[in-house]
């Protein structure tokens, strides 16, 4: 039998700690989670995307009576910003959530979403910054790798 440890380094900070370009990431997704559709759970989710030339493109959750037709809030802003600018790399995603009017106490992205995020990363061969974002903390991991070991695109060797 062998063992491999994953391990995974996670930069915490207050939300006063973030740079003017990083707080203007995670305030569009702050408002984007508010115009969530979200009428089923009320766990309204937004993202927030910076492309590398500084543009922001926001998504949110949109449900949908029959659960597997609605889209998580990562999906709709990446697929719009892989539409829209196809050439242009992304750099960074925030996430955040909000239930019964209150930003949620934690936010982790599903596994499709991280999937997803994990293609956008190495289409553009850049790291993605991603910021989980909650109300006292956010969670920043340099690259979405930290966020899906053993993904489709790597198997850690010994």
């Amino acid at each position: 039998m062998e063992q491999i440890t994953i391990e995974t380094n996670v930069q915490v900070f207050q939300p006063e700690e973030l740079s003017p370009l990083d707080k203007t990431l995670v305030l569009a997704a702050q408002a984007a989670a508010r115009k969530a559709y979200a009428p089923y759970s009320d766990f309204r989710v937004g993202a927030a995307v910076r492309l590398k030339d500084g543009r922001i493109v926001t998504g949110n959750n949109q449900e949908n009576a029959a659960y597997p037709s609605g889209l998580c809030a990562e999906r709709v802003a990446l697929f719009y910003a892989g539409g829209q600018y196809p050439d242009v790399p992304v750099e960074a995603i925030a996430i955040t959530a909000c239930h019964d009017g209150k930003q949620a106490a934690y936010i982790s992205p599903c596994g499709a979403c991280r999937q997803v995020m994990l293609e956008t990363q190495k289409r553009s061969g850049n790291p993605v910054k991603v910021y989980l974002c909650t109300p006292q903390k956010i969670y920043l991991f340099s690259t979405i790798n930290a966020l899906l070991p053993f993904s489709f695109e790597e198997i850690p060797d010994k």
